[in-house]
């Protein structure tokens, strides 16, 4: 089998606090954007924002499906981290950088950089 996998979606309750949050984060404009499912392409992949309450949809909030982003180095990994709500500190596993944070929305981020012989 040959699959791609191209978008996935997060769950928001506010939308607008949700796409401020990312266009923040990601230092960018939402690429499309709706009151019910707002999209930010990152780099030919799509992240999505769903208000799922406005679609009387009901869903769990977890840390069980982490969303993984990937940036250039570890002093841009620690800016951005500057200010969020922290769940899992700074530390190296294997060849990364891994953080996770928490979102505007409640939804876990996992941040990774490459470490290239840092500590």
């Amino acid at each position: 089998m040959n699959c791609v996998i191209k978008s996935l979606y997060l769950c928001v309750k506010d939308m607008e606090r949700a796409i401020t949050f990312y266009e923040n984060f990601f230092e960018k404009p939402v690429t499309v954007k709706d009151d019910i499912y707002s999209i930010f392409n990152i780099d030919g992949f799509s992240l999505g924002l769903f208000a799922f309450e406005k679609m009387h949809e009901e869903h769990i909030y977890g840390s069980n499906c982490l969303p993984s982003i990937e940036v250039e180095n570890v002093s841009v990994l620690r800016q951005k981290l500057e200010g969020l709500k922290i769940i899992f500190d700074l530390k190296i596993i294997g060849k990364y950088w891994v953080s996770e944070f928490e979102d505007s929305e409640g939804n876990h981020i996992e941040l990774t950089a490459l470490a290239k012989n840092e500590k």
